[in-house]
Parts: C-alpha cells; structure tokens; sequence
C-alpha cells in the first residue's frame, strides 16, 4: 500500500535499515494510513485487529502529547521498547505520523536520527 511523497518515503524508511519491521505513515488531518508495509520475512505479533488498535493508541497519545505542545514544545519522537520489539512515532511533518516497529537489537535512537536526515 502507498503510492506517491508519502509512498515512496515509507519504503526508503523500510529499506534503511533490515531490523524495520513495519512501517505505517497517518496522516493526521484525514485520520488515513497513506503507507503500510511490513519488511519482506518479518512475521506478525500481533492481529490485524490487534495491529490497528496499537497505532490508534499510538496516534491518540500523540494527539494528547499536542496539547501540551505549547507549554513544553513539540514532541520529537516516542520510542516504546518491549521484550519482543521496539515502537517509535514520530512526525514526519505538520500533518503526518510515522509508526515504526524494529527488532528489539536495532539502534532506535541512530535510526531515528538517520530518518530525521532524510
């Protein structure tokens, strides 16, 4: 899925790094996916129900994170490490998330600062 800016950004992001798991960009003014894609062998924790309620959970605490936004800055990224994967969202511009899962070796922070270069 995904064609276009936000396609072809999602699979550069995918393609970076072979601990990328999972790669999902939201745009946040039509509350769409406009990228998703899993790494070629990655294999699935999660439901596909249970995968769409890990990012709305992710996209409403960004969205709650915003209102703060005026008194302690805009967020830069959240990074969420578990026993089988790391999460990180962080926006890609005013009106789009990304939503990554890595393999729980992966350099979240050098990832991180590798995408915020692009």
């Amino acid at each position: 899925m995904g064609f276009g800016k936000y396609g072809n950004m999602g699979r550069s992001i995918l393609d970076r790094d072979s601990s990328i798991r999972f790669v999902t960009i939201f745009d946040t003014r039509t509350e769409s996916i406009v990228f998703s894609e899993h790494q070629p062998g990655a294999t699935n924790l999660l439901s596909r129900e249970e995968s769409q309620e890990s990012l709305q959970l992710a996209i409403n605490a960004w969205k709650t994170r915003s209102k703060l936004a005026p008194k302690i800055g805009n967020g830069k990224y959240v990074l969420a490490e578990y026993e089988k994967i790391k999460r990180i969202t962080m926006p890609l511009d005013n009106d789009h998330l990304l939503y990554i899962t890595t393999e729980v070796e992966c350099d979240a922070l050098d990832l991180i600062d590798k995408i915020r270069k692009m």
